[in-house]
């Protein structure tokens, strides 16, 4: 299938309620251009590297009862994100399904796996020494991840290794995660079909 023929494999997913009022677009065949702006710099930085290093186009845009903490914002860019993942993809025909990555930021070491399986499942181990990233509470970065994983319906494990700084944790974890899901979302030219010996994802 040559690119003229491929569909589009892009998004766009509103969620709005009392709490939130979240658009995402999502550009699986894009050039890893972020536009991302959530009320909360410390997610649109680590969403940014997502984007940048999976080569995916994202533009995210956010309010929410930040007045309160910042657990609702994250939480429903998770789930707007991960629903637009899954829905970009399409029947997944023809895409790598898996990829992984390994990615350090100086004395950080991180790994994301991830498998576009339909079935959602996620694994965890990262543990930050700070209770905060910036205005951004540090237990939400597996919150956000488990969320995400749960929408988009895919396995994702996420290990950070070792590191002493907690931002550098938290950005080669995300790093890894675009590297992981650029990879996993990747058109291998020679599949016809998908990857499943079911015949279907």
């Amino acid at each position: 299938m040559t690119n003229e023929q491929m569909p589009k494999r892009t998004a766009t997913v509103t969620r709005k309620t009392k709490e939130t009022d979240v658009r995402v677009t999502l550009n699986l065949d894009g050039a890893g251009n972020a536009d991302i702006a959530t009320g909360v710099p410390m997610l649109d930085h680590l969403l940014s590297h997502v984007a940048v290093h999976g080569l995916l186009d994202m533009n995210i845009r956010a309010t929410g009862d930040l007045q309160i903490d910042a657990h609702h914002t994250v939480e429903d860019v998770a789930i707007v994100l991960g629903d637009a993942l899954d829905r970009a993809l399409g029947d997944k025909r023809g895409v790598a399904r898996m990829g992984h990555a390994y990615v350090p930021m100086d004395e950080a070491l991180a790994l994301v796996a991830v498998d576009l399986s339909g079935r959602a499942y996620a694994v965890i181990d990262a543990p930050f020494a700070a209770p905060m990233l910036g205005t951004m509470p540090a237990s939400l970065v597996a919150h956000f991840l488990e969320t995400f994983a749960t929408h988009a319906r895919i396995n994702l494990h996420a290990r950070v290794f070792y590191g002493r700084d907690d931002h550098h944790k938290a950005e080669a974890l995300f790093k890894a995660l675009g590297r992981a899901l650029g990879m996993a979302v990747a058109i291998d030219p020679r599949r016809a079909g998908v990857a499943s010996t079911k015949g279907t994802i």
